[in-house]
């Protein structure tokens, strides 16, 4: 069996994973981007982006996007979830922007590349309802 409970899907996504991030794009094929998130276990999952960036363009609250998260080594995992934009909000570099830069680079290089930021953009908030996700460390 390498199917996962929602408590360890949950802890799974709140884990340190570049996320791909993906939203519809019109006729074109879906936009896929990695991109770094943070979510805590049972609540929503949020990241930063520039609002004048090409994703940042297709996001409104509403739109429903998906977003997968999985380990590079076996055994390998992954959990994907998709649910709607919660909200958008400018993002507040110092309660979002330097923990998420910490949490992806450590203390040292986060701070640096805080330092050298000029521009966070906007906060998005995704609610996740829809979950799929393996793991074969139980197989």
């Amino acid at each position: 069996m390498t199917s996962m409970t929602q408590a360890e899907k949950q802890a799974f996504l709140a884990d340190v994973h570049v996320g791909v991030l993906a939203l519809n794009d019109g006729d074109r094929g879906p936009l896929m981007v990695p991109m770094w998130y943070d979510c805590e276990p049972g609540g929503e999952l949020w990241f930063l982006t520039g609002p004048q960036t090409r994703k940042g363009r297709l996001i409104q609250v509403g739109t429903r996007v998906s977003l997968v998260a999985q380990t590079e080594d076996t055994p390998y995992q992954y959990v994907s979830v998709e649910g709607p934009v919660t909200a958008i909000a400018p993002a507040n570099p110092e309660l979002e922007g330097l923990p998420m830069a910490v949490r992806y680079l450590g203390p040292e290089k986060g701070k640096q590349y805080f330092d050298s930021m000029s521009e966070w953009g906007v906060t998005v908030r995704v609610r996740p309802e829809r979950w799929l996700a393996v793991d074969y460390s139980k197989s």
